[in-house]
């Protein structure tokens, strides 16, 4: 079972916003350090969560060069947000200056303020997501002398004429993660034999304390549709080794009180941010093209918890992660910096990744090929 850093923390105020980096650049560093096998980072716009993501492929590019051994991904890319052309020579770049060591997750997105702000209708992201995948997908086959490849899907426009550069490193291209909950996504990871994110959760209710249930069902169906795709087995190992549970929140403490009351403050601290940013969320939903159908519970309520949280001291960490393990999870997502990061925030994200590190990766991880 590998291990993996998800650097999701929030910024209040501008005058926040380069400390935040700073801070995230160390905590990367201590990862590393650790011997996690990867940084991610979401891709998102204009509140407080992660300033830095709205060009996670900088960060990303800025952090592989101080740590050239770990890998990269994203958790996950709002296809609709991007320009096909650009997200293609972004993905290529990174690939390149990672040596394949990339795993770029990619979804419709969740929020009607980030769609607005690139001119896109909120009920169309997902039919824009699709499109632009596919215009992906033909500008990484383009070579020269082929015909050009025209775009025209929601407000993106163009016309490719040579081909995308540079040349990606991968074979192909970079592997790209689906999030696994709709049978197409699962069946376009598995027919590629690339990994996906495996949620907990089952639309339109987000959250619940039985995340394991959730998380077996998408699972079986990606495996399932991974196995029928008649790949290599190596290649069937590769995607099951990278396939993902996230975790928003991961925190590990010396006993489950301890665990539990840090955990308390760092939840009523998002919560509180979240709850700062809901005026700008109202603007946005205000007409029915930017109107969302989901609503994801209080941080603070058990259903929230219980999706979205991994707490408790190392012991308890490790019994809850074992049945992941048995179901066949190759990879956990954690969330270390959930919430405003403070000083105190970011002691308490160093705490866990130092726990994990030196107590709950050791019962867990087998040996992991490169």
């Amino acid at each position: 079972m590998r291990f993996s850093v998800f650097l999701n923390a929030r910024s209040l105020g501008p005058e926040q916003d380069r400390q935040l980096m700073k801070d995230l650049e160390s905590h990367a560093k201590l990862a590393s350090q650790n011997h996690f096998d990867a940084i991610f980072l979401p891709d998102h716009h204009f509140n407080g969560y992660m300033p830095v993501a709205s060009d996670s492929f900088i960060f990303a590019g800025y952090l592989a060069a101080q740590m050239p051994h770990m890998h990269f991904g994203f958790s996950v890319v709002s296809v609709p947000l991007h320009h096909p052309v650009r997200l293609a020579e972004r993905i290529n770049v990174l690939d390149q200056l990672t040596d394949g060591k990339l795993l770029v997750g990619v979804g419709s997105g969740t929020t009607p303020e980030e769609m607005i702000g690139f001119a896109v209708d909120y009920r169309d992201a997902g039919r824009i997501s699709d499109g632009n995948l596919e215009i992906i997908e033909q500008l990484w086959a383009k070579q020269m002398e082929d015909p050009a490849v025209v775009i025209d899907n929601g407000p993106y426009k163009g016309r490719v004429l040579q081909r995308i550069t540079p040349a990606p490193y991968s074979p192909g291209h970079a592997r790209l993660m689906p999030v696994a909950m709709k049978e197409a996504s699962s069946r376009r990871a598995a027919e590629n034999g690339w990994p996906a994110f495996i949620p907990a959760f089952t639309p339109p209710r987000i959250g619940g304390t039985e995340p394991f249930e959730h998380v077996a069902k998408w699972f079986g169906i990606y495996k399932g549709f991974l196995e029928d795709a008649g790949h290599a087995p190596e290649v069937v190992a590769s995607a099951l080794d990278w396939t993902t549970h996230t975790y928003q929140c991961v925190h590990v403490a010396e006993s489950d009180d301890q665990a539990r009351e840090e955990l308390e403050v760092i939840l009523r601290a998002y919560q509180d941010a979240v709850e700062r940013e809901a005026e700008f969320n109202a603007r946005a939903e205000s007409d029915a093209a930017n109107t969302k159908t989901d609503r994801t519970p209080n941080a603070l309520s058990e259903d929230w918890i219980g999706t979205w949280c991994l707490y408790g001291s190392p012991e308890t960490v490790i019994e809850h992660l074992m049945p992941y393990q048995e179901l066949g999870i190759g990879n956990i997502l954690c969330g270390t910096t959930t919430g405003p990061l403070t000083q105190k925030r970011l002691e308490l994200g160093n705490q866990t990744v130092e726990l994990l590190s030196s107590k709950v990766m050791p019962a867990l991880r087998a040996a992991v090929p490169a």
